[in-house]
Parts: C-alpha cells; sequence; structure tokens
C-alpha cells in the first residue's frame, strides 16, 4: 500500500514559515490579482488565494473586470501594476474570458513581477539553470519529493503531459536534479511499457483514469498533478487511485496533495518578489 504524501499537511508548516519571513520585512509584500469575467471556477480559486495571503500576512488588491472588458484595456491595467511601486506580484487569472488573448497579457507583465513564472524571460532563465521564480505546480512537487525524502538523482522520471504550465518545466527541474527524464503526451508511442520504466511518475495530462495499475511500476513514487472534476462535482487526479494506491510506494491523493502545495509556493514566489525588490 502506497505512503500517501499529504500535501496539506506539507503546504501548512510552508505557509507558517512565510508568516513569519513575511513578518521580517520592512513592509508586508503585496500581491495584486486580475479577475476578469465571471467563471465559477476562476472565482473560487481567488478567493482561496486571498484566504492564504491573508494567512501568511501577504496583503493582496483584487481589480474584477467586466467579461466585455477589452484587450487593451486589460493591458493598460497591467501596465498599471507594473509601475506601482506597492505592488510586488502580479497574478493574471486564467482562463480569461473568450475572445480575450492571453499571450500578450502574460507577456506584458514585469518579469520581476511575474509570480507565476509565465513571461517568456522567467521561462528562459529557468530553461538556462538560472530562475527567478520556481513555477508552482513543479515547484510544489519538488517540495513534496523533498519532504518524503524521495531522491531524483539517477532515477527514471516519466512526466505524462507537456503543458507550459507543468509538464515542461518540471521536466527542466528534474532533469537539473540529474534524473533521466521522459516527457510523454497524446502522440507518445506505448505510454503504458514507458510509464511502467518510472521510478517517478508524473501524472498531468488532465484526463481522469489515464493512469492505471498496469502502468505502475511497483514501488514508484506516483506525483498526481491533474485536477479534474467529475459529474458529480467531485475532484480526481489522472490517476485510478484504489487501483494505483496497491502498486505504488509513493501517492499524491486528489485533493490534498499537490493542488496545497501549489498555492503554498505561490506565496513563496511573492515573498521572493518582494525580497528581490528589497523590501
Amino acid at each position: 500500500m502506497a505512503v500517501r504524501l499529504d500535501g496539506a499537511a506539507l503546504a501548512a508548516r510552508l505557509k507558517a514559515r512565510i508568516r513569519e519571513e513575511a513578518a521580517a520585512l520592512s513592509r508586508p509584500p503585496m500581491l495584486a490579482v486580475v479577475l476578469a469575467g465571471d467563471d465559477p471556477a476562476s472565482q473560487i480559486y481567488v478567493r482561496g488565494k486571498e484566504r492564504d495571503c491573508a494567512e501568511c500576512g501577504i496583503r493582496t488588491r483584487t481589480h474584477r473586470l467586466p467579461a466585455e472588458v477589452s484587450q487593451g484595456e486589460l493591458l493598460a491595467l497591467v501596465d498599471k501594476l507594473n509601475r506601482d511601486g506597492a505592488v510586488d506580484g502580479i497574478l493574471v487569472q486564467l482562463p480569461l474570458p473568450e475572445g480575450l488573448d492571453p499571450r500578450p497579457v502574460l507577456r506584458a507583465l514585469s518579469p520581476e513581477k511575474d509570480v507565476d513564472c509565465f513571461h517568456p524571460l522567467n521561462a528562459g532563465l529557468l530553461a538556462q539553470g538560472e530562475p527567478r521564480f520556481l513555477p508552482c505546480t513543479p515547484a510544489g512537487v519538488l517540495e513534496l519529493l523533498d519532504a518524503y525524502k524521495i531522491p531524483v538523482r539517477g532515477r527514471r522520471c516519466a512526466v505524462i503531459g507537456r503543458s507550459l504550465l507543468v509538464g515542461r518545466p518540471l521536466a527542466q527541474l528534474l532533469t537539473a536534479r540529474d534524473g533521466t527524464v521522459t516527457l510523454c503526451h497524446s502522440h507518445t508511442k506505448d505510454l503504458p511499457a514507458l510509464a511502467r520504466q518510472a521510478d517517478i511518475l508524473v501524472c498531468a495530462a488532465g484526463r481522469p483514469g489515464l493512469v492505471t495499475a498496469d502502468m505502475v511500476k511497483p514501488g514508484a513514487a506516483v506525483i498526481d498533478v491533474a485536477m479534474n472534476r467529475g459529474e458529480d462535482g467531485k475532484l480526481a487526479g489522472d490517476a485510478d487511485f484504489p487501483a494505483v494506491e496497491a502498486v505504488a510506494g509513493f501517492l499524491t491523493p486528489v485533493p490534498g496533495g499537490v493542488g496545497p502545495m501549489t498555492r503554498a509556493c505561490l506565496l513563496q514566489n511573492v515573498l521572493r518578489a518582494a525580497r528581490l525588490r528589497g523590501r
């Protein structure tokens, strides 16, 4: 039976440390959140981030915009926040309403305030092994591996999903730790065979039930990043949890695994942004 990686408990410890370090700064860090439209899931996520920040002594300023906001108005707000000396980090909540292109908005962010690590400059620094910020979900995965003393060096790692947000940067970070990484995707041939070779298997495809027990090497660490909401409203990952739990050595639950760590690592980036700006 796999050991469950308790992201909620680890995130609580991380947030306690962030709270202490934020209190030691000359003034509390400030996160500006841009929320356009009325997507229910985005509303929930933003409220959760506001609560996390309040818990850690980080101030938030949320800019709620109508779904009809124009691309120019959104870019103007980002420019204003870039120039605001009181703002340490900026988060643009995705997805944006239909008709808005997120790419120019994310590229318009000041790299020094880009706490989600979306800006091309920050992605380039990460690729060169000199990151300003770590993308929040990949950083949360590394924190979990470290907390449970799961080594990466010399291990075979398979990452299922090649998104710019999770799969690709995580593959880079695991490689930087001397893991032997295979980045898998929808066109990968014989995915089950590749997955079975992995000592560390990361599921980040967004396809519930994708990873079955016969795809898991006995004793492997299975990190399920995906958050899929079923018809019953419940959250589930990509792994068939009950079946995989019987084979894996370590397994993250969904919810309660990577999700809390993602949010905690965002706070860590806001704190780092404040320090880099000389707080």
